[in-house]
């Protein structure tokens, strides 16, 4: 499988480390930066990993950031992704086999490189249970929740 991987400069150190254990494991990974540990912003990473999920470079992504929340709010804005904070293995494969995940994220400053390869192999491991009634009637419910904010057509109310 081609995974695409990006961080910021918090989550540099992280990412260099996890993508020697994804090459070791025989992904073909795609480097979208950051390339070093100077200060950068974390939005554009982010939106480097979606387009290339979203341009067919590679089905998953992995994004790292100090927190992970950073990245996380910046990938789900793009049409398409659906990218999760997991910090557990159940997590990083439920969340692809029930909501089709195809993003996972990671705050560099909260896990550490063992629990890193665990969470990414759990990850690219698991397979979307679209035959499975529920899982598709809801992925498809999120789907139109897209669509409708994509074309403006989403409700304008004030919570």
């Amino acid at each position: 499988m081609r995974i695409t991987i990006g961080s910021d400069h918090a989550g540099f150190d992280l990412k260099q480390v996890l993508l020697g254990h994804l090459r070791d494991s025989g992904y073909q990974v795609n480097d979208v930066g950051a390339h070093s540990t100077e200060p950068v912003d974390y939005p554009d990473f982010a939106e480097k990993v979606g387009e290339a999920i979203t341009n067919g470079v590679a089905p998953r992504g992995i994004l790292i950031c100090g927190s992970g929340v950073g990245v996380c709010v910046a990938a789900n804005k793009i049409p398409g992704i659906r990218a999760g904070m997991c910090h557990d293995t159940y997590s990083a494969h439920q969340g692809v086999e029930h909501d089709d995940m195809n993003v996972i994220v990671f705050g560099a400053r909260i896990i550490g490189p063992s629990l890193a390869y665990e969470l990414a192999d759990a990850f690219i491991r698991a397979k979307f249970s679209a035959n499975e009634e529920r899982f598709a009637r809801r992925f498809n419910k999120v789907k139109a929740i897209e669509n409708r904010y994509m074309c403006g057509q989403g409700s304008t109310s004030k919570a």
